[in-house]
């Protein structure tokens, strides 16, 4: 039997290092893809880009952004998505204030000056603290980010995101939400509250580990994905 075809999706200013240690690590079990995210102007054509390159059927993985556009092809094409992992993520609206902080993002990166991606201050919000004194791991992080630059950043930021909930409550396949015990961006709480919201029963939290998953923890992350990837399929 063909190994499924895996989808990773990355989140805001992520290209294919932030899933490194999942193409590699999960080759044996599933063929990696990593979607190229960086050029729709809503969440609807960044899925509609996903399923053009997509195969009939896929394993569907997204990361923070990444699970808005899972959602969106949950909307778009249950009937393809085998199974669905969700990664520090959320299922719901920006809150008013996320919002107005996204617009004032927005606006300093539209100034004009050198974009400096994620700097090694904002990245106290997006690793562990344990981990901030990493300089590989770091480094990877902010060149990521400065590698792909102010335009990606206007456009994905200015993403509307949609309310997931429906869609997701609506799969019968195999789920798993997976997130950072010390996620600053997208609380552990809050997905714990999106798992009994979609009735998902596979909740990993990840011990000590911050917003950025799978490159903070790739391990545990492919294990939980590992799992994930060989349950029956119909369950969730």
């Amino acid at each position: 039997m063909p190994l499924p075809q895996l989808i990773l999706l990355p989140g805001l200013l992520n290209d294919a290092e932030l899933w490194r240690d999942q193409v590699s690590g999960l080759a044996d079990v599933a063929r990696p893809l990593v979607a190229d995210l960086t050029q729709g102007e809503t969440i609807r054509e960044l899925a509609e880009s996903v399923l053009a390159q997509a195969e009939p059927t896929f394993a569907l993985a997204g990361f923070s952004m990444g699970g808005y556009v899972a959602q969106a092809i949950a909307r778009i094409a249950p009937q393809r998505i085998e199974r669905l992992a969700l990664l520090d993520t959320s299922i719901r609206v920006d809150s008013p204030e996320r919002a107005a902080r996204r617009r004032a993002l927005t606006d300093a990166a539209r100034k004009p000056g050198a974009f400096i991606g994620i700097s090694h201050t904002i990245l106290k919000s997006y690793v562990d603290a344990s981990r901030l004194d990493d300089a590989e791991l770091t480094g990877r992080i902010v060149d990521m980010t400065q590698r792909l630059g102010r335009e990606v950043f206007i456009r994905q930021n200015s993403l509307e995101r949609e309310d997931g909930e429906a869609a997701l409550r609506a799969l019968r396949c195999p789920l798993v939400i997976i997130c950072g015990e010390n996620d600053a961006i997208t609380p552990a709480k809050d997905h714990r509250e999106m798992a009994r919201t979609i009735g998902c029963s596979h909740l990993v939290v990840i011990p000590r580990a911050g917003h950025m998953t799978p490159m903070e923890a790739p391990g545990m992350v492919n294990g939980a994905l590992r799992h994930w990837l060989e349950r029956p399929s119909g369950t969730r």
